[in-house]
């Protein structure tokens, strides 16, 4: 059997997520149980719906009114898309149901299972579950903060960023140089940045044919590199250079003020830079005590339970999820396998072992498209991928099959987002 045709079952089995019976170990004239949420991206309003949808009173908690998500955003910097096509509200959400409490969570009390928000109230919970995506760790470079963020934009939390990015990539002469800082393992969304290297090297390629891209990468491989290396060649040869750790590409320091970047070899100045930093799980996962010295939330794999706090829950990019990545499919399948745990757990029940699956699409060129697809369960502790399960997009595959892919990385999105936030 194919890989296409093994990608395409595993997207089908995906789209049925995990189903369990309703809710229904109190009596209705009970007050069931208190599930609060904290994050409206993938993972947090995925799994909100679900808990709901299982007999659970849930509570999103979400300070933003519009989510603007990250996946396809690289083809906002490219301006194949306007950012609008990347926003949602959680009316859907709402509409399920799901009580929205529109502030930020500013802290947890895991012993009294209360989560402070920033107009002094609170909330109680039975379950908590954290979905807070990354935060920048504007700590770990020195030179790069949040005032070096407004001159060279990370734009891997998708908005204003995302926009500031694209002005900059207009602005700049025909002739330019892009840099790229790329960080080190793990970081959100593994085969991102090569996706936005490609997708601006497409822009450049189509208004600026003799501009140049740099990637300084702190990693010596990264995700389906020869797909992308391969399709570099083709689209934009002689027009992005990668420079690994090993050759000198690690990036130490930054200079806001000349748009320097220093690595152990040199520094590299150029006319739009792009610093993505080093990340770590959201606030509130590290005021809630449930992130690590790694910065990332431990959790137990069947459940999704953190392995610090009792009755809290990590999903999505904050989780050390083990072999699964940090991604937007990740953190949709994860809500769902979370929602039915907690559900189990509230009825005195064990959980049911999953298996998890994961598909990362990333676009080459507007019809171009390539992925890696992968299924994880639980295995020492830990999900760990299922060996002869998934793959990646064949080497070779024809001009049809590439443009296929796109249509799948698209049909995706609609999908997801269409049941997330439709």
């Amino acid at each position: 059997m194919s890989q296409a045709l093994t990608r395409r079952t595993i997207l089908k089995t995906a789209a049925i997520g995990a189903a369990a019976a309703t809710f229904s170990c109190r009596t209705a004239a009970q007050t069931p149980p208190k599930v609060v949420v904290v994050g409206g991206g993938f993972g947090g309003a995925t799994c909100a719906r679900e808990l709901k949808r299982r007999g659970l009173a849930v509570t999103l908690v979400e300070a933003s009114a519009v989510y603007t998500a990250c996946p396809f955003s690289n083809a906002v910097l490219a301006g194949l898309r306007p950012i609008e096509a990347q926003q949602f509200k959680l009316d859907a959400v709402e509409k399920a149901g799901v009580d929205i409490v529109q502030k930020m969570a500013t802290g947890v009390d895991p012993q009294t299972r209360r989560v402070a928000l920033e107009d002094g109230s609170s909330l109680d919970y039975d379950r908590l579950v954290l979905s807070p995506g990354v935060d920048i760790r504007f700590d770990a470079l020195p030179g790069y903060d949040e005032a070096a963020a407004a001159i060279m934009p990370h734009a891997w939390k998708a908005g204003e960023q995302t926009l500031l990015l694209r002005r900059q990539l207009e602005a700049m002469d025909d002739g330019g140089t892009f840099v790229m800082a790329a960080p080190g393992n793990p970081f959100r969304c593994p085969p991102g940045p090569y996706e936005r290297a490609s997708l601006i090297a497409h822009y450049l390629k189509t208004h600026k044919p003799r501009s140049k891209l740099l990637i300084l990468d702190a990693k010596d491989s990264f995700s389906k590199q020869r797909l992308f290396q391969a399709a570099w060649q083709d689209f934009y040869p002689n027009m992005i250079e990668w420079v690994s750790l090993s050759t000198g590409g690690k990036v130490i320091e930054v200079d806001a003020k000349t748009k320097t970047l220093v690595t152990d070899f040199g520094r590299h100045t150029g006319d739009v830079v792009n610093v993505i930093p080093p990340q770590r799980a959201g606030r509130i996962a590290q005021v809630a005590g449930a992130a690590d010295r790694s910065g990332w939330c431990p959790i137990d794999p069947v459940t999704f339970e953190s392995r610090l706090q009792p009755n809290i829950h990590v999903i999505g990019d904050a989780s050390i999820a083990g072999g699964m990545p940090k991604s937007a499919f990740s953190a949709n399948a994860q809500g769902k396998v979370c929602a039915a745990a907690i559900a189990s757990l509230l009825r005195g029940e064990g959980p049911t072992e999953p298996k998890l699956i994961n598909t990362c699409y990333s676009l080459v060129a507007p019809d171009y498209g390539i992925s890696v697809a992968g299924v994880y369960s639980p295995r020492n502790g830990v999900l760990t991928d299922v060996e002869g399960a998934g793959g990646t997009s064949p080497v070779n595959a024809p001009p049809s099959f590439r443009a296929q892919e796109a249509v799948y990385a698209e049909a995706w999105f609609q999908t997801t987002t269409s049941e997330v936030y439709g």
